[in-house]
Parts: structure tokens; sequence; C-alpha cells
């Protein structure tokens, strides 16, 4: 099966490498074209490094490859007005018309309780939650104006669900994009507007790969390797695998933003080997 999401455009944050990367590649080899953002710069809160500029224009080689188009730019998923003047110039570029969102840019931190400070605290708020607001609300202008419904997929997480020491501010944040997936699912499915989450669990992008979330799950070692930290990330969930692979979570966003779940709406699809299932 091919072209599964033919003519139509999606707008993908945090799309400069991981998971949003390989949601604009997915998207685009089944004929989708992008418009794509990214903060592409360092949050001072944040352990490990973010995303950069060439990450970015790797990005948009990867979709132009495949024969897509792709608007893309530098920002900032807390500056509304921006994501704003970005759907509208994007959709006006790419035929006036949005049928997909993925709300993706966010990111993590291993902190216990105590030590979250209120920056940490309001940046990961004002990212992982205020933000995929802020991609919602940028949108739908476009969506409800084309009258084609639409598919608005939502990164949330293993921790959306469930609760996960030590990880108090990005568990607070990604169950309330839960929130807002059910109380929007409920809002727009008169208009044919889907709105649902994907759940991964533990995923191999620089979100879990860095040596802030080794010490979370090693705290016993003064530096601890991915080697040290394997077996752990294997003891989770119940097929027993360390992670999975951002294509896994793609291929997940790619069936959610289909014709093939045009009557699903209002899900958490969990992509997280049976991490949920297990605990």
């Amino acid at each position: 099966m091919s072209g599964r999401v033919e003519g139509k455009v999606a707008f993908i944050t945090g799309a400069a490498r991981g998971q949003g990367r390989s949601h604009a590649v997915r998207l685009a080899e089944e004929g989708a074209d992008i418009i794509a953002m990214d903060l592409c710069a360092q949050v001072d809160t944040v352990g490990y490094a973010m995303a950069t500029p060439a990450d970015l224009d790797e990005t948009v080689a990867a979709v132009e490859a495949l024969d897509r188009r792709i608007v893309a730019e530098i920002g900032d998923v807390r500056d509304l007005a921006m994501l704003e003047g970005l759907v509208a110039r994007g959709v006006e570029e790419l035929g006036g018309r949005l049928d997909i969102v993925s709300a993706n840019a966010g990111i993590t931190g291993a902190h216990g309780s105590a030590d979250v400070t209120p920056e940490r605290w309001q940046n990961m708020i004002d990212i992982n939650l205020t933000g995929v607001w802020h991609t919602i609300k940028a949108s739908l202008p476009s969506m409800e104006a084309a009258g084609n419904g639409g598919a608005i997929v939502l990164t949330s997480s293993y921790a959306g669900a469930n609760g996960v020491p030590n990880l108090v501010g990005y568990a607070a944040a990604k169950h309330g994009v839960v929130g807002l997936m059910h109380t929007l699912a409920q809002e727009l499915a008169e208009k044919y507007i889907r709105v649902n989450t994907i759940n991964p669990g533990n995923c191999a992008t620089d979100l879990l790969l860095n040596d802030e979330l080794y010490r979370l799950f090693r705290p016993d070692l003064e530096d601890p390797t991915y080697e040290d930290v394997r077996e752990t990330f294997e003891s989770l969930p119940a097929m027993n695998i360390p992670y999975i692979e951002s294509i896994d979570a793609s291929n997940a966003l790619l069936f959610l933003a289909s014709d093939e779940a045009r009557y699903i709406t209002g899900i958490q699809l969990p992509i997280d080997g049976g991490w949920a299932v297990s605990s």
C-alpha cells in the first residue's frame, strides 16, 4: 500500500530530528507535503544538546529527496504568533489546505520533585503542554476553513498515562496532553477532525539516550553509559526491548493520520513494547 496520505499537507513541530524528522519523512513517503518547524536552539534547563539549524536542513533535504514540498522555519512553540504565521504561509504555499497536525515538539528532564526549580517546571509545561495547545490553536482555522476534516495527532508518552518517578514535570505535561486530546476529540468530531495521541515508551532519540537519563536509571553510578542502563531499559516493557525506534512511532502516526483510521478519535495509542500492560 502506498500513497496513504497522498495530496495532503501535514504540519509537524519538533521536526529537526528524532521522531519529528521521522514523521516528516514517513508522511512524505506516503505522499504528503510538509510544514515543519523546530526551535533549533538550546533551552537552558535541558541537560542534553538540542537540535540545530543543520538538523532542520537535513529534514528539509530528506523530504525534498522524496519529491515532496516542504516549508520549514525555525521557531518556538511557546510563540503562538510565530506558529500562526508559519501555518498561514505554509498553507498558502502548499495549496490552501491543512489535513494533518503532529504536535510533536517536546523536551525532557530527569529531576525528582524536590529538585525541580520553578524555571525547569515552567519550561517543561510551556513547551510540552502549552506548546501543544498553541500548535492546535494555530492549525485549527486552516483545517476548519478547508472543510476536509483532518487528523490531529498529539505526542504524549507512556508517562502521559502513568506516573514515572523523577519525571514529575514531564509526566504532568504529558498527562495534560491526553486531557487536551480527550476534550478536543469531542469538540471537533462533528467537523470530522479526529484527535488522538501516540504514547511512545522509551524511544531511541536524544531525549532518552543522554547522560542525564542514564543517571536517572542508574543513580548508583557516577557516569553511567548506555550499556549500564540497557538491562534496566529491557526490564520495563513486556517485550523486553530497550527502546522503540522513531519509525515505530511514525508508523503509528501515519495510521492515525490516514483514512484507514477515519473513524478513530479520542484514543491513546501506545507504542511501548507492552510497558503499559506490564506495569
